[in-house]
């Protein structure tokens, strides 16, 4: 498979008649725009399209998906597929990336399952959308009474119809391409045989599919319904995996961070330098223990299917989900699989408590994108785009943490992407 990503960069929203992008501003129609997320009748009246810049004085609570604004331009299926475009396979062709930007849902769900963005103060060092040049939707219920179920997945779809509006509307404009990264991945068999003499590595991608508003889709299919199964790199990279999570904010893996995962993105760099990359395994996080059991055995009897000499585990969630992670470990040592972990921590406040809820003594081979209660004290911000006084119930706040004069006092927990355990954090240390 070959895959080029077309990269427009932005550095500056505005609104205006067009949706469109010249000179790194994104333009977007307002007025058109509301009309297309009001044609789904769950959603109210009091729909809004706000823009936050990086650096500025704002505030967005409570957040529940981040996305990338991405438009297919040549090649089979279309971006989000199974959710808003045919179910085709994607993962080829070309795709227009608006890089620098990215589409915001805001608005009570879960509510302790939502998170907070600080376009600028110390909260902005934690969350990779701090960075981001955001359109932000805030969404409210036709009617409050309605099923989250149903209000959840209105939410989450006009996230997605609003990124690849905006996309769309700019390569149907014309547009001048700043970058093209290229990426090509092979199949199965010629991966066998690809470079001899190098360990096959593959990557064992654990979702978040807990049921209850917690979960995530591969070409629209609900993943907690699904074995594990094997998928290219590239297609995940072309939108075939989307959030549908109400988790903790510092470690959802927003629909963006599944498109720009960081995992997939290095071993595609070391791919047959230092291990030849051989695929994505991507496999469930449901709630029974039955469930556990059969997906832990099925995704890691593919590694071995394989041949696998070693996999890179990524988690999603802690607590129940630390349960998948330790099986999916100890069940691929012991069929001779190497594997690395990456996860993040709850080890309390003074970092003196355990910091996942399972462990085995093959996990010897552990990354950690931080510790999730840590506390940090987000000063005010001139505007709130949102609810504020979401803070005294989301999770990581409690009754309290939204004081009088605007500054929250919350865990990490609180702050979208704070402790992403794909890797896609503000802070972090490299080898070089």
């Amino acid at each position: 498979m070959r895959l080029e990503l077309h990269r427009v960069f932005v550095n500056k929203l505005a609104f205006g008649d067009k949706t469109s992008i010249a000179g790194g501003t994104l333009t977007v129609n307002k007025r058109e725009l509301l009309d297309l997320l009001s044609e789904d009748e769950l959603l109210g009246k009091n729909l809004d399209v706000a823009l936050a810049m990086p650096g500025e004085s704002i505030r967005i609570v409570p957040v529940k998906d981040v996305i990338e604004p991405r438009w297919k331009i040549e090649g089979g299926g279309q971006v989000f597929p199974g959710m808003i475009s045919d179910v085709e396979t994607v993962g080829e062709g070309k795709t227009v990336v608006l890089s620098g930007s990215a589409v915001v849902t805001a608005g009570k769900i879960v509510r302790f399952q939502e998170g907070i963005i600080d376009m600028s103060g110390p909260g902005a060092d934690y969350t990779p959308y701090s960075k981001t040049c955001n359109v932000v939707l805030l969404l409210e219920p036709a009617n409050p009474a309605m099923d989250k179920h149903d209000y959840e997945t209105a939410c989450r779809m006009a996230g997605l119809k609003a990124a690849a509006y905006l996309a769309r509307c700019c390569a149907e404009s014309g547009l001048e391409v700043d970058q093209v990264d290229a990426f090509e991945h092979p199949n199965i068999r010629e991966a066998m045989t690809a470079h001899p003499g190098l360990p096959k590595v593959g990557y064992l991608y654990m979702l978040q599919t807990q049921g209850l508003l917690h979960d995530t889709y591969l070409y629209g299919v609900d993943v907690k319904k699904i074995l594990p199964t094997v998928v290219s790199p590239l297609e995940v990279m072309d939108g075939a995996i989307v959030s549908g999570n109400c988790v903790s904010a510092c470690d959802k893996n927003s629909s963006y961070v599944h498109l720009n995962n960081p995992v997939i993105a290095d071993m595609l760099k070391r791919h047959g330098k230092d291990f030849n990359f051989v695929t994505c395994i991507v496999t469930n996080e449901n709630v029974t223990l039955a469930d556990k059991r059969r997906s832990s055995s099925f995704a890691t009897k593919l590694a071995a299917m394989l041949g696998l000499d070693g996999i890179v585990i990524t988690e999603e969630g802690f607590g129940n989900p630390d349960a998948d992670l330790i099986m999916n470990c100890w069940k691929a040592e012991r069929l001779g699989i190497k594997t690395t972990l990456l996860t993040d921590e709850y080890a309390g406040q003074d970092g003196a408590s355990q910091s996942l809820a399972d462990s085995c003594v093959e996990g010897n081979a552990c990354v950690t994108a931080g510790n999730a209660n840590e506390v940090i004290v987000l000063p005010p911000m001139e505007k709130v785009l949102g609810f504020a006084e979401e803070a005294n119930v989301i999770a990581g706040g409690w009754q309290g943490s939204l004081a009088a004069d605007g500054s929250i006092t919350v865990e990490l927990q609180a702050i979208t992407g704070a402790t992403s355990e794909l890797g896609y954090t503000k802070l972090g240390a490299y080898t070089i």
